[in-house]
Order: C-alpha cells, then structure tokens, then sequence
C-alpha cells in the first residue's frame, strides 16, 4: 500500500541502494578514476541482495511480520556491507596523493540503514495498532 509510511521509507531506501550507487562513485582511484560498485562482485552480489530485500519488504505489505523480518535482515545486511566499507577505507588512507580518496558513496549503507530502521519501526506501530484493535473484538 503506497499510501503507508513506511512504504515511503522503503521505496527510499530502494534508491539509496540500487540506483544511486550507479551514479555516485565508492572512492576516486589515484590516476583519477572513480571507482564503482560495480567492479567488485562482492559489493555488487551484496548491494543487489540488499535491493531485492528491499523491493520484496515494499511487496510484501499483507504480512506486517514477514516484512519487519526482511527488514531487519536487510539492516543486518547492510552493516555488514558498511563494515567492509570501513574496512576499505582503513586500509586505503587518503593522507598521501598516490593512494585513493574515500567518496560519498561510502556512506550511502548509513542512509539506507537509517530508513529501513524508520520503516520497521513504522511496521512495528501498525502491528501493535492491528493487536490492540483485534483485542478489543
């Protein structure tokens, strides 16, 4: 249901994690060059296990639960992605001119994070909303 919050949420989250990670570069290379997504397969294999969570907690409305389940599993997912972003960014330090420097796309699992955990707790007040309304039946 497009009309819920947390629709909202997840529908940002989804661009955060799968279309501007296209057009914003991870870190800029030494010569100059940007560095994508794309060019590692584990960002890539994570990133679009993270979109398609995300695109199947936005489908899966009718079931509050299993939505707050994928959702959780998708935060999960994505602090392990920004783990190996903090890792990659430790290991390449940008202080000297021959090595590469970090890019905003680095931080772009913080925003989806935080969006996915606005839409969980937006799930979670609908499931409580649901409880006590069939409790009073």
């Amino acid at each position: 249901m497009i009309q819920r919050i947390q629709t909202i949420y997840l529908f940002l989250a989804f661009v955060v994690t799968g279309i501007l990670l296209f057009f914003i570069p991870l870190w800029t290379m030494s010569d100059n060059s940007s560095y994508y997504f794309m060019q590692s397969q584990i960002y890539t294999v994570l990133l679009g296990l993270s979109t398609t969570l995300t695109v199947l907690s936005i489908v899966s409305y009718k079931k509050r639960q299993n939505q707050f389940v994928i959702g959780r599993l998708n935060i999960i997912l994505n602090l392990i992605l920004l783990g190996l972003f903090v890792y990659r960014s430790l290991n390449v330090s940008g202080e000297t001119p021959a090595v590469s420097e970090k890019g905003i796309g680095m931080f772009l699992p913080v925003v989806a994070i935080v969006l996915l955990v606005l839409a969980n707790k937006a799930i979670k007040k609908d499931e409580d909303l649901v409880k006590s309304v069939d409790r009073l039946r």
